[in-house]
């Protein structure tokens, strides 16, 4: 099974939120529609911008557990190196 750390934003460098997942596109479409109240609906956190493939769980939740505690400017580098354009990559996932 594979597992998801992902980085979502509002927009090009705005507010940004740090998952970890087994379903990425399941995860990102509840994001989108704001299926659960907190965070990421409060600021309208929509868009995917940047993700890794993990292939064991604690190896993802640590990861983000990491990424959680990076300083907002390398996230931005992070997400600029893969994704240069904030293009939305949930339009790319297979669903």
């Amino acid at each position: 099974m594979a597992y998801f750390v992902y980085i979502m934003a509002s927009k090009r460098n705005g507010t940004l939120n740090v998952g970890v997942t087994n379903d990425l596109a399941r995860r990102v479409h509840e994001h989108r529609i704001g299926a659960v109240d907190g965070f990421t609906k409060k600021h309208n956190v929509k868009r995917l911008v940047w993700y890794e493939t993990h292939s064991d769980v604690e190896v993802a939740i640590a990861r983000e557990k990491t990424i959680k505690r990076w300083r907002r400017r390398y996230k931005l580098y992070v997400i600029e190196q893969m994704n240069p354009d904030w293009d939305d990559l949930y339009e790319t996932l297979n669903q």
